[in-house]
C-alpha cells in the first residue's frame, strides 16, 4: 500500500501508486478544466502533488504548455531572482566495485584508469580550484568499501577545508557517495558537509534492479532510504537526482516527487537540491544503447515542471548539458550550475594524459569559469559564489521556512552582489570584470531595505579596497 510516510522504499516510491498516477494523467492530459485548475493552483506557490503534477506534464496542448512554461519562470524568480549558484564537483576515486550497466567506474571495466586522490593530489586540485575562483565544492567517488572508507573522506573534508590559498577558500564542501549508516552520516555532519546528495538514477526496481546487477548498489531498498538515514543522522539538507534515459522519464518524474513528498511528510523537510542529469557517452558507456532518452523538448517540460511542483527547492544542472540546453532551462527553475568541471579524477591542476583519462562521463560545455560567469551575466543573471546559509545555520527547516516565505532573498541577493564581486576582484578577466561591475551597480538598487543597502555598498567597498573578504548576510 501507498504510505508516504513510511520510511519503507516500497510504500512510499509505491509502484502501483506511480501506474495509477500515470493512468490519471492519461485520462485528464487534455481536460482543459483540471489543467486551469492546476495551474491556477500552483500560482498559490504552494507546490503541486506528484499525480497533479502528472497531469500538467502530460499535457500536451501548446497553449497550456506555454502558461506552464511561464509560470515556471515566474516561481523561479520570486523564489531564487535572477541568482545562479556556481559550484564545481571534485572527483576524489573512481574504484568501485559496483556492476552499473550505465556508468564506466563498473567493476568489469578493465581499461579506464583507476585512480584515487592522496591528501596531497587533493591539495593541489582544490588550490587549482581556488584559483579559478570557486568556493563550493561537490566531492564524487565510486564505491569501495576497502578503498573509499568513511575515514578517508572524512580526512579529504579536512584536508579541502583547511586550504587557503592568496583570497581562496572552499567555504561549503557537500558530498556525493554511496548509500551508508546513520553513524557514517552523522560523522559527515560532525565534519562540516552542506548537502548530502545522492542520486536514485531509477525509481522503478525492476529496472534499477537490472541496472545494478552486482555489488551493494543492487539494494533498491537500501539505497532509496538513504535520505531518511542521512537525516536522522542529523544531515539536515539533501539533494535527489534520478538519471533520465534510463527508465520512461514520466515514472521517474512521478517517483522523484514521491520522494520529495516523502521527505516533507516522514522528516518535515524537503530535498534542498533536486538534479536534472542526462544519460551521456562515457568511455565504454553508449547512451544509445538505452531506449528511454528524452529530447531537449521533453527535458525543458520537466525542468518547468519540476519547479512548479516543488518550488522551494534549488534545481541543479551540470556541465553534462551543453551551453544551449542550459541556457533554455535557466530561466524555466535552474538555480545551481557547474561551472568548468572535471569528471576526473584529477585534471584541474593539470590535464590527465590521453593514455590515462579517468572520466564518469562526457562534458558538453567545456568553457572556462570565466567564461561562464560572464555569459550568466551578459543575460542579466548573478552568478553567486555564496554560501552563507551554510555558514549562518540557515539550513534543514529554518532554510526551507525563509524559502518558502520569500524572506531569503534579503539574505541571498546581497550575499550574491558580495561575493560575485570578490569574484570580480581576483579572479575574472577584464572583460568579465567590467559587466560585472555594471551589473553590480545595477543591482544593488534592486536591495529594497535601505539599511541593507547602505551596509552591501559599504561591504562592497572595502572588498575593492580594502582587500577584505567574506561579508555576508
Amino acid at each position: 500500500m501507498y504510505d508516504v510516510t513510511s520510511k519503507c522504499a516500497d510504500d512510499f516510491i509505491n509502484h502501483e501508486e506511480i501506474l495509477e498516477t500515470l493512468a490519471y494523467a492519461d485520462e485528464n492530459c487534455r481536460n482543459i478544466k483540471m489543467i486551469d485548475a492546476l495551474i491556477e493552483k500552483a500560482k498559490l506557490r504552494k507546490g503541486l502533488s506528484h499525480r497533479e503534477s502528472s497531469v500538467l506534464l502530460a499535457c500536451d496542448i501548446p497553449e497550456k504548455n506555454e502558461e506552464i512554461f511561464r509560470l515556471a519562470e515566474q516561481i523561479k524568480k520570486d523564489f531564487y531572482g535572477n541568482r545562479i549558484v556556481m559550484f564545481a564537483p571534485l572527483y576524489l576515486s573512481n574504484y568501485c566495485v559496483n556492476g552499473c550497466t550505465y556508468c564506466p567506474y563498473h567493476l568489469k571495466n578493465k581499461h579506464i584508469a583507476r585512480k584515487q586522490l592522496t591528501q596531497e593530489d587533493i591539495r593541489r586540485e582544490v588550490i587549482a580550484l581556488q584559483d579559478m575562483g570557486h568556493k563550493r565544492l561537490a566531492l564524487e567517488a565510486g564505491e569501495d568499501p576497502v578503498r573509499n572508507t568513511m575515514e578517508y573522506y572524512l580526512e579529504c573534508i579536512k584536508t579541502i577545508y583547511s586550504i587557503k590559498h592568496k583570497n581562496g577558500a572552499i567555504r561549503r564542501v557537500n558530498i556525493n557517495i554511496a548509500a551508508t549508516t546513520v553513524d557514517n552520516y552523522r560523522l559527515l555532519k560532525e565534519a562540516g558537509i552542506g548537502t548530502y546528495i545522492l542520486f536514485q538514477e531509477t525509481y522503478h526496481k525492476e529496472s534499477y534492479l537490472a541496472l545494478h546487477p552486482t555489488g551493494p548498489k543492487h539494494d533498491y531498498n537500501y539505497h532509496t532510504e538513504a535520505m531518511d538515514r542521512a537525516m536522522e543522522g542529523g544531515i539536515d539538507d539533501v539533494g535527489l537526482g534520478v538519471l533520465f534515459g534510463l527508465d520512461k522519464y514520466r515514472y521517474e518524474f512521478a517517483g522523484l516527487l514521491m520522494h520529495a513528498e516523502h521527505l516533507e511528510a516522514a522528516v518535515g523537510v524537503g530535498p534542498h537540491t533536486i538534479s536534472v542529469p542526462r544519460l551521456k557517452r562515457a568511455d565504454d558507456i553508449d547512451p544509445d544503447q538505452f531506449d528511454n532518452g528524452i529530447d531537449d523538448d521533453i527535458f525543458a517540460k520537466l525542468v518547468a515542471c519540476i519547479r512548479i511542483s516543488v518550488p522551494y527547492t534549488g534545481m541543479i544542472i551540470s556541465t553534462r548539458e551543453s551551453q544551449k540546453t542550459r541556457e533554455r532551462v535557466l530561466h524555466l527553475g535552474i538555480s545551481q550550475i557547474s561551472g568548468a568541471s572535471r569528471t576526473s579524477v584529477g585534471g584541474y591542476c593539470e590535464p590527465e594524459p590521453e593514455d590515462e583519462k579517468s572520466e564518469q562521463f562526457d562534458v558538453s560545455d567545456t568553457r572556462t569559469l570565466d567564461e561562464v560567469v560572464r555569459w550568466l551575466m551578459e543575460m542579466d543573471y548573478i552568478p553567486s559564489f555564496c554560501t552563507a546559509c551554510y555558514r549562518e545555520g540557515r539550513t534543514g527547516d529554518r532554510f526551507m521556512s525563509l524559502c518558502k516565505s520569500g524572506q531569503i532573498q534579503n539574505c541571498c541577493h546581497p550575499n550574491a552582489l558580495m561575493t560575485l564581486k570578490e569574484y570580480l576582484m581576483d579572479y575574472a578577466s577584464p572583460a568579465t570584470k567590467a559587466i560585472g561591475d555594471k551589473l553590480i551597480e545595477r543591482e544593488v538598487l534592486n536591495v529594497p531595505n535601505p539599511k541593507a543597502r547602505a551596509v552591501v555598498l559599504e561591504n562592497l567597498r572595502l572588498i575593492e579596497q580594502d582587500n577584505r573578504r567574506d561579508f555576508r548576510f
